[in-house]
């Protein structure tokens, strides 16, 4: 860790006072301050558009503050931009991921920290720190030559993580590091913070995720409407208050569940196999029910759900939709056929960043805001209006551009299309990524209400609790193949890792 010699025990490491910044009429800013001690985790908890985001990337050099101060070590801090940020011992670990794709992995973790000497890049230093900062993440195994577009999102999110600990951080900011992360990795990172912790470094810890906040960090503060709302020790607060503190109001009900009844079959995978993933997936999915996927890194949900939707070839295996053979089809046939595809990356698949929310929302069922043949803009304007209503998305209006969005309203966008496709099997690939606490219990209380309405639903998540509260059936991925599919009753946490990791006694596969 960097030497500062004019560090004093007695200071805070990192002190935020009445820090401001506006963005044309949006105030995303407004008098923020908090103090960070020296080997502290504190936690940043808030609602999307809370401004989280917004004073992180002043922290680390991204955005310049209209008003207020921060100081470092009880001197003042005023980063230029992200690397003389870096240089001062504060790294940032973005929501959205900021990697070159076409560079290999060792190439991004030192990306603008090369070692060099006299102006040359030595190979085999940059090469022996790459591994270090790999392995600090339990990640050895991980191909350091391997390009970064041929990753999945989850094992890209592990070298963005690798790439903030090569400078060794006297403050690192996390955005959400955990969202694309399995249960095993997740457990490998917090084990990452606590070395840290231990060695003085402070961390910025910011989640969706109450429970991972209540179990890293000693101290959180909450900010809603660009203002700090609440600070304290996090083991003397309930989630109940700091819920409601985030989001100003109760919400009674976190995984809503009605009672209903199957239908009938919608969706039949036979044997499935990609090229590479999955190999070998056999499930049924019936009208009116949620199932639920499970899987570490790699283990094949994300190929699978790709491969069913026509992104991917099939190697082998039939796939039937609505009683009808279709194993060989278009994302867009797919479309036409009542089958919508939410994407875990929505920054380069779900999303046309440089559109407007309109356009986003409506692009693949125009007809329904088209007269006379043209797009209308006043009826587009009102269909997507009623989405975002409904959906609470926090934009200026229908026609800003989808990219200036935070990363919890972009998300809303990509799942309000398939609303307004009025698609009738939806394939959800981490559809809660990168969304607060209020807009979750929403998306859950949606997906209950679209089974309810006869529609079937593949739900892949990370996050077990939600599979456990919200699904009827769970399968859980091993090594390509969907092992186990069951009613969500007969699961329990461990035995769901267990599986996933190829521990459990195998058992025949459910319809």
């Amino acid at each position: 860790m960097p030497e500062d010699s004019s560090s004093d025990p007695a200071l805070p490491r990192l002190r935020i006072d009445r820090v401001a910044k506006r963005f044309g009429p949006t105030i995303a800013l407004d008098g923020v301050s908090l103090e960070v001690a020296a080997g502290e985790v504190h936690a940043l908890i808030g609602e999307n558009g809370a401004g989280k985001s917004t004073l992180m990337k002043v922290l680390s050099g991204a955005h310049r503050p209209d008003a207020g101060s921060l100081t470092l070590d009880g001197q003042p801090f005023e980063p230029s931009d992200p690397l003389h940020a870096r240089k001062c011992g504060v790294a940032m670990i973005y929501q959205e991921l900021n990697l070159a794709p076409d560079l290999s992995v060792e190439e991004n973790i030192l990306l603008g920290r090369e070692p060099a000497t006299l102006g040359w890049i030595s190979h085999g230093e940059r090469r022996r720190l790459a591994k270090r900062a790999l392995e600090e993440i339990g990640q050895s195994q991980m191909p350091l030559d391997t390009p970064i577009r041929a990753l999945t999102i989850a094992q890209q999110q592990l070298v963005e993580i690798a790439r903030a600990l090569v400078g060794e951080p006297r403050v690192l900011i996390m955005d959400e590091p955990t969202s694309s992360l399995t249960q095993v990795d997740t457990e490998n990172l917090f084990g990452v913070i606590e070395r840290m912790s231990q060695r003085g470094v402070s961390v910025i810890y910011i989640s969706h995720f109450l429970e991972e906040c209540q179990r890293v960090a000693s101290r959180y503060t909450i900010l809603r409407d660009g203002q700090s709302v609440g600070t304290g020790v996090m083991a003397e607060a309930s989630l109940e208050q700091v819920i409601e503190l985030m989001v100003g109001r109760e919400i009674d009900e976190i995984y809503p569940r009605t009672s209903r009844s199957l239908g009938e079959p919608v969706l039949e995978l036979s044997d499935v196999a990609g090229l590479v993933k999955p190999s070998c997936v056999n499930l049924t999915l019936h009208a009116g029910e949620i199932v639920g996927l499970f899987g570490l890194v790699g283990a094949g949900r994300t190929e699978t759900l790709r491969a069913v939707f026509g992104l991917d070839r099939l190697a082998k295996g039939s796939v039937t939709v609505f009683s009808r053979e279709a194993t060989h089809s278009t994302p867009a046939k797919r479309l036409a056929n009542g089958v919508g595809f939410l994407s875990e990356n929505r920054k380069e698949e779900g999303l046309l960043l440089n559109r407007s929310v309109a356009d986003n929302l409506t692009l693949t069922r125009l007809g329904a805001v088209t007269r006379l043949g043209f797009v209308s803009d006043s009826a587009q304007a009102a269909t997507s209006g009623k989405w975002m209503a409904r959906l609470d998305v926090k934009a200026l209006s229908a026609a800003q551009s989808v990219g200036e969005l935070s990363g919890g309203n972009q998300q809303k966008i990509a799942f309000g299309r398939l609303l307004h496709h009025d698609a009738r099997i939806l394939l959800l690939d981490e559809p809660t990524r990168g969304i607060d606490v209020g807009s979750k219990a929403q998306i859950y209380r949606l997906m209950n209400e679209l089974a309810g309405q006869g529609k079937a639903l593949v739900f892949v998540s990370s996050y077990l609790p939600e599979l456990l509260g919200v699904c009827d059936r769970i399968g859980v991925m091993c090594r390509g193949e969907l092992s186990e599919v069951r009613p969500v009753a007969d699961w329990s946490e461990q035995q769901i890792i267990l599986t996933a990791v190829g521990q459990a006694e195998p058992k025949e596969v459910a319809a």
